[in-house]
């Protein structure tokens, strides 16, 4: 028999053939399709046709071999329909339904709407700001001196080429902006997320999240900046939670201070957290400068105020004892997963 004879009588062969079920479409697979099949010996004995014959030959192959694949598609989406159609009837719509697996928030939101709704309840109100700021709202309106270097590449994501563009290092950018915008009395807290250029780490990374505070008013005093963190920390950490503040500086406040909360971890006793002292920092603070009052059109001499600032990353450290803090930021299911019942 010629090769045009044998694909005659396959193309014959197909246009009678009916399926019955679907071991049916299997066998017929594997006599026409498989690797061994007859339609792929087909192929091989192409390899015998002369130069000639090769394009009516082949033409016609190629059109066996679509119909064969076609027959063989079109009875497996037959009996799939069929197989849906029959056990579609076969559900109990009296039973109980399944329990979906609950969601769960991310830890840094969990801590940050936490944040927020304590100092909602202390009267603060919640403001932001744009990630890419000027100079001015970043480091000249806070009483940077030109020589900081907070004002060198080195430490900051400056945008292109331009000099007073960059990527706001913290969110005092947006206590500027409301004195500028607002007047006293202010009383408001400022969560976002901020841009360093520092090398990650289990300790460090180049983006993490901060809240800031700012309160300015008449008769505002380093007492009340004192009892609104010693209310915060009690709140956050527990009611036998300690503070103590030690002087430090920043440009922007004065007097300025460092606040340390006793360890949650070891009650005090000491342990690596706290480096066996017992404390553990958690922000910056002070009373707000009389230049940068002065900066945002502010009488000094009327208004005093406070200001302070926390990592949402240290406080979230704290709370569920997260030693890497790159967990926050990875997506790593079997991590978040631990969050699962906080909202």
């Amino acid at each position: 028999m010629t090769l045009t004879e044998e694909i005659a009588q396959l193309h014959s062969e197909l246009a009678s053939i009916t399926f019955t079920s679907p071991e049916e479409v299997e066998q017929y697979r594997i006599r026409y399709l498989s690797k061994k099949g007859q339609i792929p010996a087909l192929f091989e004995r192409f390899k015998e046709v002369t130069l000639e014959e090769r394009k009516s030959i082949g033409k016609l192959i190629n059109e066996l071999k679509q119909l064969a694949e076609q027959l063989w598609k079109d009875a497996q989406e037959q009996f799939q329909a069929a197989e849906t159609t029959s056990t579609s009837g076969l559900f109990d719509y009296s039973a109980p339904g399944w329990a979906m697996a609950r969601g769960s928030r991310h830890p840094l939101s969990v801590v940050a709407n936490e944040i927020n709704a304590i100092f909602s309840r202390l009267g603060f109100t919640v403001a932001e700001g744009p990630e890419i700021e000027d100079d001015w709202h970043i480091f000249s309106a806070l009483n940077f001196p030109e020589e900081h270097p907070a004002r060198d590449m080195q430490d900051t994501f400056f945008v292109g080429q331009h000099p007073d563009m960059a990527l706001r290092t913290h969110t005092s950018s947006v206590q500027i902006r409301m004195m500028e915008s607002k007047t006293p009395p202010l009383r408001m807290i400022m969560p976002g997320r901020v841009y360093r250029n520092e090398a990650i780490s289990a300790r460090a990374h180049c983006f993490f999240h901060q809240v800031e505070g700012l309160d300015v008013d008449e008769n505002v005093s380093f007492a009340d900046l004192k009892q609104t963190l010693l209310t915060f920390s009690r709140e956050m950490f527990g009611e036998d939670t300690k503070i103590r503040l030690r002087p430090s500086y920043f440009p922007f406040t004065e007097p300025s201070a460092e606040m340390d909360i006793s360890c949650t971890v070891c009650k005090g006793a000491g342990c690596n957290i706290c480096k066996y002292t017992g404390w553990v920092e958690i922000l910056g603070c002070g009373m707000v400068h009389p230049n940068v009052m002065t900066n945002c059109g502010i009488d000094p001499e009327k208004y005093t105020g406070f200001a302070f600032g926390m990592g949402i990353e240290r406080i979230a450290i704290l709370k569920y004892q997260v030693k890497d803090l790159r967990l926050f930021s990875q997506n790593d299911m079997r991590f978040l997963k631990q969050f699962s019942t906080e909202w």
